[in-house]
């Protein structure tokens, strides 16, 4: 007896195969930065009133020094 070759599901499978291969191949529409780590020094009782403004501002210390580096530079942009 012989077996009948099922050719629909080889189909369907090359199909998802390809699918997946040119999604993940694709250049994402916008790339994104990556981060750059940076560091500086502080006074600790500063980073003290920073990190309670910030917090009073429900914010942490990173989020609340790239806010801070941001309203800088909006201040001071020419």
């Amino acid at each position: 007896m012989a077996l009948k070759r099922n050719t629909e599901e080889t189909v369907v499978e090359q199909n998802a195969e390809n699918k997946a291969k040119s999604l993940f191949n694709q250049e994402p529409a916008r790339k994104k930065e990556t981060m750059i780590l940076t560091t500086f020094s502080i006074a600790p009782s500063f980073k003290k009133e920073l990190e309670d403004m910030f917090a009073d501002m429900g914010i942490g210390w990173a989020a609340g020094i790239r806010f801070a580096l941001k309203e800088f530079y909006k201040k001071h942009q020419e």
